[in-house]
């Protein structure tokens, strides 16, 4: 049976918000100093319904909501060969990106696979954020592309994270997204992601009745989800969508969840 014609799974889960605090909250993903704690943020854990979007694929788009389901094969046998991810998936994600979003360049700069059974990897995200901040995006324009960074940075650019699992389907730690026309820039908590030899910015995120969430049940290998992490467009579009992994009520004893991210940088041409 296709999964679109099977019945949507809509449920309640625990998200992790955090709550706004005197300190701007910090994480070190690596030992902090002496003293100091590993995360000075306040969690924030709330009941939330989450709504699934099987069948619904085609009405969410990432100018209207800030995410998006596609069709994705892949040529890559082993994503958890780095090597093979560099030399296959950052050319196939390149061009996937191009042809999808109009993107006139597009640079890959990091990826991420996550699978909580395999020593070295880190498990399914449990804290609701976005990626970047509206300081931390056009840095990264800088740090990667260099004398070229501040012409690009004259016209439309933005970050995108293209989400796949590894193995299928997905059941256990499901991608929670949040529509874009449901929250307020106000409602983001600038972070600080500590690591050995740099200092990267993210958002938290402030709790509100008013945000809507939504996931795409049983996603399989074939299946991407393209995430607006930052745009710099100003003209009404979504200029992102933050999103968590969530305890799956309707999965118990499912597999540890395996997926990669791949993060890029997307130019436009100019208008």
């Amino acid at each position: 049976m296709p999964l679109d014609a099977i019945a949507p799974q809509h449920l309640t889960a625990t998200l992790h918000y955090t709550k706004r605090g005197p300190e701007k909250p910090v994480y070190y993903n690596v030992d902090p100093p002496a003293g100091v704690p590993r995360w000075n943020g306040i969690d924030d854990p709330q009941e939330v319904r989450i709504e699934d979007a099987r069948g619904r694929e085609s009405e969410f788009t990432l100018d209207r909501n800030g995410f998006a389901l596609i069709k994705a094969p892949t040529a890559v046998a082993d994503f958890y060969d780095p090597d093979e991810v560099s030399r296959v998936y950052y050319p196939e994600v390149e061009r996937l990106l191009r042809e999808k979003l109009g993107a006139s360049r597009v640079f890959v700069f990091d990826h991420n696979v996550r699978n909580a059974t395999r020593p070295g990897l880190a498990p399914p995200s449990r804290q609701v954020h976005n990626d970047h901040t509206v300081n931390s995006a056009p840095r990264r324009v800088r740090d990667h592309l260099g004398a070229d960074a501040e012409e690009l940075l004259k016209h439309r650019f933005g970050i995108v994270n293209l989400w796949r699992p590894v193995r299928g389907p997905v059941l256990d730690s499901p991608l929670a997204l949040c529509d874009a026309r449901s929250f307020t820039d106000s409602e983001l908590i600038a972070s600080d992601l500590v690591y050995a030899h740099v200092r990267g910015e993210t958002s938290r995120v402030e709790y509100s009745p008013a945000h809507r969430w939504y996931y795409f049940s049983g996603m399989q290998t074939d299946e991407a989800l393209l995430i607006r992490i930052h745009d710099s467009a100003r003209d009404g579009r979504a200029r992102l969508s933050f999103h968590t992994s969530f305890d799956n009520p309707l999965a118990a004893g499912a597999p540890p969840r395996e997926s990669i991210e791949v993060r890029s940088l997307v130019f436009f041409p100019p208008a």
